[in-house]
């Protein structure tokens, strides 16, 4: 949440979508060091992060791949090489919250973005996308 450094109550707005989002409550990241470009200071809020485990995860992970991803304009799959780490994690990005049926359009005052980065048990990238195609993830061809 870029914008948040200026105003408050954007930081507020994204918090509580993605507490509807996530079904649990985030935390707020803030700033590690200044930068005066973007005009933060170091502390300051400017985010947010959830993190799942267990059942809960399992449910977001079965609702971004039934519910969310086919929402997604022009949605052709995930790359197949991209977003890999290396050490079998995964991390793909949403340009907009409203692919979730959770978020009301109408009480919506600003389209945000998102992370989604899946961390694995698995040691190589073909491990971790052979567990993610297990969970139904939608690799491009």
């Amino acid at each position: 949440v870029g914008e948040a450094a200026g105003d408050q109550k954007k930081l507020d707005a994204a918090f509580a979508e993605m507490t509807l989002i996530a079904g649990q409550r985030p935390v707020k990241t803030v700033a590690k060091k200044a930068i005066a470009g973007f005009k933060i200071r170091e502390g300051l809020p400017i985010g947010c992060k959830v993190t799942l485990r267990r059942a809960q995860m399992y449910e977001f992970l079965d609702r971004l791949v039934t519910i969310a991803m086919p929402r997604i304009r022009d949605f052709r799959g995930l790359p197949a090489n991209k977003g890999f780490d290396g050490r079998g994690n995964f991390a793909l990005g949403l340009k907009e919250q409203l692919v979730f049926p959770e978020i009301d359009y109408d009480k919506v005052d600003e389209v945000r973005g998102m992370d989604v980065v899946f961390v694995t048990s698995a040691k190589t990238d073909a491990e971790a996308k052979a567990l993610l195609k297990a969970f139904d993830l939608p690799f491009a061809a």
